[in-house]
């Protein structure tokens, strides 16, 4: 840690410009509500090549803070994260993980954790078996736990003026992770988040998304809205040009789409997440 001074990210002039920036389409004929919660979630990108200036202290504290403010089923707080600061270890995880070089790059490597542990071991301490432990709801639930408080930390990072970047591949061998973390059983890494000061020589534009009509549905779902092909197809064109002008290889969404998904191969692993989850002590199931 260190205790270099931070500013927030620069943002855009206005919440319309930020919206053209994200949909690389006008804004709505109606101005959009000004608020600096909303610009600063708005101008997030995903920073894959860091400085290896360290974090300011206090930062993180800060960051897990806002985590645990996420909400959380139950109250359950179903979820842990290891702060992995030692470059020999985040070069370990980052071999483990496709060997992405932002890992060792980013001066801090957090790894969010699916955590039923604490709760079967709060069963045990008070003499009590958890049949509820083993069911599907639980995992997802401490799932989505995990990613609410990793969302929360992320937005939190980026208003001190730092970059992230998850890193899904975390899944791509749980069993090693969890040894190289010293997980207990009923604990999952469920993904990675690298945390710094973006490299200023190499910096992240903004990436176009999907317009609102394909995500967002009025009262019921709108599966002619969702995949229409026209407006796929012009999402396409925007995410194509967009990534050329960012240095970036030309591909669309579709493109993407077919290659992550046409072959489990493309996984690394991730495939046989099932299993991997079993060994770790997940059930998974209650009937």
């Amino acid at each position: 840690m260190s205790d270099v001074s931070v500013s927030p990210s620069p943002v855009l002039s206005s919440m319309n410009a930020l919206w053209q920036a994200r949909y690389g389409t006008p804004p709505p004929a109606t101005p959009l509500p000004e608020s600096p919660v909303a610009r600063s979630l708005m101008t997030h990108r995903s920073v894959r090549r860091f400085s290896p200036t360290p974090l300011p202290d206090g930062v993180l504290e800060a960051a897990v803070a806002t985590a645990q403010s996420a909400p959380t089923s139950c109250n359950l707080q179903a979820w842990s994260v290891v702060a992995v600061h030692d470059a020999a270890r985040r070069a370990r995880l980052a071999k483990l993980a496709g060997d992405q070089e932002f890992i060792t790059q980013a001066p801090l490597f957090l790894v969010w954790i699916a955590d039923l542990s604490r709760l079967e071991q709060v069963g045990r301490a008070q003499g009590r078996e958890l049949p509820g432990l083993d069911c599907l709801d639980t995992f997802m639930a401490s799932v989505m736990d995990a990613t609410l408080a990793a969302q929360n930390a992320a937005a939190a990072f980026e208003s001190y003026g730092l970059g992230t970047v998850y890193v899904g591949a975390v899944r791509n061998h749980p069993e090693a992770f969890a040894t190289e973390l010293g997980l207990p059983p009923r604990a999952v890494a469920i993904s990675g988040m690298s945390v710094g000061y973006p490299d200023r020589k190499h910096p992240t534009g903004i990436r176009p998304r999907l317009p609102q009509s394909t995500v967002l549905h009025t009262e019921r779902y709108d599966p002619a809205a969702a995949n229409d092909p026209a407006t796929i197809a012009a999402y396409d064109q925007r995410l194509h040009a967009a990534r050329v002008s960012q240095g970036l290889p030309a591909r669309d969404w579709t493109a993407s789409v077919l290659a992550r998904m046409g072959d489990v191969a493309a996984l690394h692993g991730r495939e046989h997440l099932p299993r991997s989850l079993r060994s770790l002590g997940f059930v998974l199931g209650q009937e």
